[in-house]
């Protein structure tokens, strides 16, 4: 079997270049990073999408490492394909285009409900700091912290449809940087607000709505205005 025939479906570099520039610009276009805090968040998000994006189209690095397991679990199937690179329903021994499966229906649900809510936040964040207000409509009635949910539920998504071992390494330390940077934002609203954010804080979870479990975390603890 030559090296083309047995990495079917990958060597298309231009294709992860063009996915990985849209991504990153969409998020840069609406995150607007101002501070090099800022920078470094969008900056950690594109190392995710450019890694997310090569092993996609570029190598399958993960396939061929975890090949000979992947086998036992579908013996036959020819592991190093595109299709197979969506891995859970390799994994579950499920035939077909993998495109077609709720698997894939919920990971592009995740994406689609993260670009949406970066695009709401931005919104109402951009109205509320060019008035030298709060943000504390839209999205942010109920959490704090709209638009690193929305970079979450992005990473969320693509780990649910294609997840390979160096992004699903790089969520945990993505989601532990984007704690400390709320933590850090929330000081220096209440810094700037006071009673104003206090009051907001009190009232609004960080992360998760309330319907979802979230809970209001004392100000101090965790913080918003992102």
């Amino acid at each position: 079997m030559t090296e083309h025939a047995a990495f079917s479906g990958y060597g298309l570099w231009l294709l992860a270049f063009v996915n990985s520039v849209f991504f990153i610009v969409f998020a840069l276009s609406f995150a607007k990073p101002q501070t090099a805090r800022d920078w470094r968040s969008l900056g950690a998000f594109s190392a995710f999408i450019v890694a997310l994006f090569t092993e996609m189209y570029g190598f399958p690095l993960t396939l061929y490492l975890l090949a000979p397991w992947l086998q036992s679990f579908a013996p036959g199937a020819d592991i190093l394909t595109h299709n197979a690179g969506h891995f859970w329903p390799t994994l579950l021994g499920w035939r077909g285009d993998p495109h077609f499966t709720p698997i894939h229906w919920l990971s592009d649900g995740l994406i689609v409900a993260g670009l949406w809510l970066l695009v709401e936040s931005w919104t109402v964040l951009h109205r509320a700091q060019a008035a030298g207000a709060l943000a504390v409509e839209g999205p942010y009635k109920a959490i704090r912290h709209p638009q690193y949910l929305a970079f979450i539920l992005v990473m969320i998504g693509f780990l649910v449809q294609w997840p390979t071992i160096l992004t699903a390494l790089m969520f945990p330390v993505l989601v532990f940087m984007y704690l400390r940077l709320a933590k850090s934002e929330e000081r220096e609203a209440e810094a700037q607000f006071g009673d104003h954010w206090r009051a907001y804080a009190a009232r609004t979870p960080a992360f998760l709505p309330r319907f979802l479990g979230g809970r209001v975390t004392p100000p101090g603890n965790v913080a918003s205005a992102s």
